[in-house]
């Protein structure tokens, strides 16, 4: 069944009715029903593209949180082959918010790096939610370095909240982890690819998005905190949170005008919960395309570019 945000509530109404009919039908087929639940399913179309077209920024905030949107291991199961997981950080424990391993796209080996929700309520608190721990950085770190060693091209599927924020995380180095993780985006001599297929909060998104090509589905978002922290921090009122998404300029569409992603990845009509199948097939094919140019680049030349890049970052300045 469909989970609705708040603002698809008379979307609801009308797709409810038109299931209703079917129903109807099936249970009597003397009813000819196909008319109406035709009419309505066309009413229910304009209505879903009326909402869609000019989606808020706290809106897309809400469909880029959707329980039912493909996760990183939708992602990792659909488009790699063999891939090889692999855990730990060789150093305290294995963070399950953060899932890496060997596999091939297109058949070319490839390092996959990315943060896993969870689809359910035993699977997100395994995943903590999506929220790493010192250790989900640092065994990035690891994998990362090792795809370096190997000359293996890395992708990283960003989906978080923001780095976990609780004590022992804090005691074990937090900060620091998330640091050396941005660092090592920045070091490694092989192409590196990043997709924020749903939410990128703050450091915890930024340590595997410090990338040569940084792509963000079309109502995915990406920004230093959540809209609920800002309008908290700023306003000492989480409800503020609408105000807060509008002035963070958070959303795929102002963040490449701003030149801090470099490409949007369209979803199907209402967002990519609604056809999960295309949505990963879009992400598959921008990651073969940004992949392809990538080719023929030195290590020296990788490491200089992306240095150059981020180095010229906001020179847009807010006017964009």
């Amino acid at each position: 069944m469909t989970q609705y945000l708040d603002f698809e509530k008379p979307l609801a109404e009308i797709e409810g009715k038109a299931e209703e009919l079917r129903a109807l039908g099936r249970a009597n087929e003397e009813m000819d029903v196909a008319a109406e639940a035709a009419a309505l399913d066309a009413k229910a179309e304009t209505l879903l593209r009326d909402l869609y077209k000019s989606l808020t920024p706290w809106r897309k905030c809400q469909v880029a949180r959707h329980p039912e949107r493909p996760h990183c291991r939708d992602y990792i199961e659909a488009l790699f082959t063999e891939f090889t997981p692999l855990a730990g950080d060789r150093n305290f424990a294995d963070d399950h918010a953060v899932m890496g391993g060997l596999a091939r796209l297109d058949d070319r080996p490839v390092m996959v790096i990315g943060q896993e929700k969870g689809a359910d309520t035993k699977s997100r608190i395994l995943h903590n939610f999506g929220m790493a721990r010192p250790e989900g950085y640092r065994k990035a770190v690891r994998l990362m370095e090792m795809a370096n060693k190997f000359g293996l091209p890395v992708i990283t599927l960003v989906d978080t909240p923001g780095a976990y924020p609780g004590k022992g995380a804090e005691e074990r180095g937090q900060s620091e982890a998330i640091a050396r993780s941005t660092e090592k985006c920045l070091q490694i001599g092989v192409p590196l690819i990043s997709v924020i297929i749903g939410e990128g909060g703050s450091g915890g998104a930024v340590a595997l998005a410090t990338a040569d090509r940084v792509a963000m589905l079309e109502h995915s978002v990406y920004s230093v905190i959540t809209p609920e922290g800002c309008a908290s921090i700023l306003w000492k009122d989480s409800e503020k949170m609408r105000e807060a998404a509008e002035a963070m300029r958070l959303t795929a569409q102002e963040l490449q005008k701003l030149g801090v992603v470099d490409r949007l990845i369209d979803e199907p009509l209402g967002g990519a919960h609604r056809d999960r199948d295309a949505s990963i097939e879009a992400v598959g094919k921008a990651l073969g395309q940004m992949l392809g140019e990538m080719d023929g680049k030195t290590p020296a030349k990788l490491i200089q570019s992306r240095r150059e890049k981020f180095l010229a970052m906001g020179a847009k300045g807010l006017a964009a």
